[in-house]
């Protein structure tokens, strides 16, 4: 078992460090772009501090048609719900720092769920923040895609996974396109 706080705090500040030095753009790559169609359901998420940001994937979803969702967060006791979102409708202030849509918006099935974390190894399972949410989330929307968004920098050699840890299918990152090995 590894030291899950510390490890945490390591890569925030590695996180923060690099985001600082140059905060670069994630682009989508063709082989997620392709699974942009007109019906789909893209969650998305608004970045706090350094995470990094989805906007170039979910524009590029909108795009081609999507509708996009956004975490929305009440309490830690309550799953999150996915609330669906227009790009020209203000966001509401949520707990963690979050800015979601207002609790009234239509809750809507994620085909694709653009995920942040903290950390993620070669075999595509990722550290979160430690709330849960989006295991919890993988757990009740076992079909969609499950899609990580980080930096480069966050990728470390191994992590130990719980019982309830679901692995992503693939990471992107300002580098790369990540596939399970």
């Amino acid at each position: 078992m590894f030291d899950k706080p510390a490890l945490r705090a390591r890569i925030r500040a590695e996180r923060d460090r690099f985001f600082a030095a140059h905060p670069p753009a994630i682009e989508p790559p063709p082989a997620l772009l392709s699974r942009f169609q007109h019906g789909v359901t893209v969650a998305s998420y608004v970045p706090v501090g350094s995470e990094a940001d989805p906007s170039p994937v979910a524009r590029a979803a909108v795009e081609r048609g999507c509708a996009i969702v956004l975490p929305h967060v009440t309490v830690r006791s309550k799953p999150m719900r996915f609330l669906a979102w227009d790009s020209e409708e203000d966001l509401i202030p949520g707990p963690f720092g979050l800015h979601q849509p207002h609790h009234e918006s239509a809750a809507l099935v994620p085909d694709i769920v653009l995920t942040p974390l903290l950390a993620f190894d070669s075999h595509l399972n990722r550290l979160g923040q430690g709330a849960g949410y989006y295991d919890r989330a993988f757990a009740q929307f076992p079909e969609a895609l499950r899609i990580g968004i980080a930096w480069s920098v966050q990728q470390v050699e191994s992590l130990s996974a719980e019982a309830w840890d679901v692995p992503l299918h693939a990471v992107l990152t300002e580098r790369d396109w990540i596939m399970p090995q």
